[in-house]
């Protein structure tokens, strides 16, 4: 079982990316689907997260508003789209499935977790 994070990169302050998450070796439909974040010395930081049928949304309070989190179950993939990208959002990202269907932002919630992709915002 495999999460694949993708799209991480150098980008401009106001600027904009758009993180992949491929699954494989199983199917995470019925998974709720997890974004995470983390700064060298700091603790892991919810960022986003999605039920399995993507009805229920939630994102940390200071991406609100510029992050969206989305999920195509056909593709096993989860996707986060990340616009007017602040200097505070470079982090390692890292995607993860939950082991239940619901969404939730507890990390101890999550079962599999991606290698993360590094997300570098210039001011």
């Amino acid at each position: 079982v495999q999460l694949q994070a993708s799209g991480g990169g150098l980008v401009q302050a106001g600027g904009s990316l758009r993180l992949s998450c491929a699954a494989s070796g199983r199917t995470f439909s019925n998974n709720g689907m997890g974004w995470f974040r983390q700064v060298p010395g700091k603790e892991r930081e919810f960022v986003a997260t999605i039920s399995w049928g993507g009805g229920n949304l939630y994102y940390g309070d200071s991406v609100k508003g510029r992050f969206t989190i989305s999920r195509d179950n056909a593709k096993n993939t989860v996707y986060l789209q990340m616009n007017s990208l602040k200097p505070e959002d470079t982090a390692v990202y890292y995607c993860a499935a939950s082991r239940g269907a619901s969404s939730t932002s507890r990390p101890s919630a999550y079962a599999y977790w991606g290698q993360g992709t590094q997300v570098t915002v210039s001011s």
